[in-house]
């Protein structure tokens, strides 16, 4: 009597080495994100969703239709959306907050700037440019002769959907003063649904756009004052770093500030910038 064999699920299957390979380079292409071949479980769970949402049975069936003639068009977003890490905290690495408040803002107004213009170029879900907006209206907030504005880009559109809104679980802005919070963040009006937003007033004064940081140029308008590319580059390699770190700086004023994660540096590249602080450089 032969034993019944079980049925795999269409889900359960792996990608292939030749498919990883495939995805992999794609990925690197496009992104600058590098995909070791550790990653390949990562991958499979991130990408198990975009498998339903395309209606693919397999793997092998979702890269077929991946690159496949017009696959990539319409998937490659979504793709990419699937695959990048998107951490963040309000008033993540404070010591960047502190040294702009002490040391960058008076230094810039000093020089004669009236209009700030800062970039928070790899912003997640909007917790890096709110919190900048808190920093700059505690600080210039009763001075009408000082104006700034806040651009905040990211490569993937669905964290740049909860950045628009504004709204957080509560226990996110744990991080943010009191002060701030009182100033800046509103409650959900029913207790039970323990969410935040923040006040319009401070929405209104940021605009996100998408951007990929492996494009050639940046269309990021007139140089900014200070430019935010923290906890990016270390998911690219040597020579993407250098790229993008020459096109961030192509996009700094000269006097003013590149700040990165604490854990990146910048040391072994060509680059017009001096050390100020501790992963905060003044483009000379």
């Amino acid at each position: 009597m032969q034993t019944a064999q079980r049925v795999a699920s269409p889900h359960e299957d792996g990608i292939s080495k030749r498919n990883f390979d495939r995805l992999a380079a794609y990925i690197y292409n496009y992104s600058g994100i590098k995909m070791p071949p550790t990653k390949q479980t990562m991958l499979e769970g991130r990408l198990r969703r975009r498998l339903r949402a395309t209606g693919q049975p397999t793997f092998e069936h979702y890269c077929n239709y991946l690159f496949s003639q017009g696959g990539l068009e319409k998937e490659a977003i979504f793709l990419i959306d699937a695959v990048t890490t998107n951490k963040t905290d309000f008033f993540r690495e404070p010591n960047h907050f502190s040294f702009m408040t002490q040391r960058a803002l008076p230094a810039l107004t000093q020089s004669g700037v009236r209009r700030l213009r800062v970039w928070s170029s790899a912003c997640s879900t909007g917790a890096e440019p709110y919190t900048i907006a808190m920093v700059l209206d505690d600080v210039f907030g009763d001075r009408p002769d000082i104006g700034w504005n806040i651009l905040a880009t990211d490569l993937s559109t669905e964290v740049l959907q909860t950045a628009r809104r504004g709204i957080y679980a509560q226990d996110m802005v744990d991080p943010v003063p009191v002060d701030m919070r009182r100033r800046y963040v509103m409650s959900a009006i029913a207790r039970d649904r323990r969410e935040v937003r923040i006040t319009p007033k401070l929405r209104s004064k940021v605009g996100f756009a998408r951007l990929n940081l492996m494009d050639d140029v940046y269309p990021v308008g007139d140089p900014m004052h200070m430019i935010f590319c923290r906890n990016v580059m270390i998911y690219f390699d040597k020579p993407t770093q250098e790229k993008v770190l020459t096109r961030l700086c192509d996009c700094l004023e000269p006097g003013g500030y590149l700040f990165i994660g604490h854990s990146e540096t910048i040391s072994g590249f060509d680059l017009p910038l001096k050390t100020v602080a501790n992963t905060v450089f003044q483009k000379v």
